[in-house]
C-alpha cells in the first residue's frame, strides 16, 4: 500500500537516489550531473513543496515545485518536477506524486504550475493529460542533450480559483 506525504529533509538521499535514476535515464531532464542529498537539501525551505510516495515504507517517488521566474507577479507560478524510481514505475506512482503535489502546490498559493516534457515521453504526457494538464505548445530544440537536440512540450495546469 503506498502513501503520499510532504518530504522532509531526512528523506534527501532517497530523493537524490530517483533523481539520479531520471537523469542517467535521459527521459525526463538536460540535467546530466548526479545530484547528491545535500544538493537536494537546498530544495527545502521555500514555499515550494515536494511530496514523496512511500510504498512499503520506501520511497519510490517524488514531486516537487520551484520558482518558475523571479518577478513578483509570477509568484503564483510553479514549475514542477516528477520522478518514479526505475523499479517501481507503471504503478501508480506517479499519479499519486502528481495529485498530491497539486493539492499542496494550490495549499500553498499557486495558481498555476508548469513544465516542460520531453515530445517523446509519452508515459508523463500521457500521465499529465489524465491528470488536467494543457499541453500548450512544443519548445524546438530547446535543449541538447548527449550532443543532440531535444524538442520539449510545455504544460500547464491551472489550480483553485483560477481553474474555475
Amino acid at each position: 500500500m503506498s502513501r503520499c506525504r510532504l518530504a522532509t529533509r531526512a528523506d534527501a538521499v532517497a530523493i537524490a537516489a530517483i533523481y539520479n535514476e531520471g537523469i542517467e535515464d535521459r527521459v525526463a531532464t538536460f540535467e546530466t550531473r548526479h545530484r547528491s542529498a545535500d544538493d537536494i537539501l537546498t530544495w527545502f525551505g521555500a514555499n515550494h513543496p515536494i511530496v514523496v510516495v512511500e510504498d512499503a515504507g520506501q520511497i519510490v517517488a517524488f514531486a516537487g515545485t520551484s520558482t518558475y521566474r523571479s518577478r513578483p507577479c509570477y509568484a503564483g507560478i510553479a514549475e514542477f518536477s516528477i520522478y518514479v524510481a526505475r523499479a517501481h514505475r507503471g504503478r501508480g506512482h506517479g499519479r499519486a506524486a502528481m495529485e498530491a503535489l497539486c493539492g499542496e502546490a494550490e495549499r500553498a498559493g499557486f495558481w498555476k504550475i508548469v513544465s516542460r516534457v520531453f515530445v517523446e515521453n509519452t508515459a508523463s504526457r500521457r500521465l499529465l493529460k489524465k491528470l488536467g494538464f494543457r499541453e500548450v505548445g512544443v519548445y524546438r530544440r530547446h535543449g541538447k542533450l548527449d550532443g543532440v537536440w531535444r524538442d520539449a512540450v510545455i504544460v500547464e495546469k491551472l489550480l483553485g480559483e483560477a481553474a474555475e
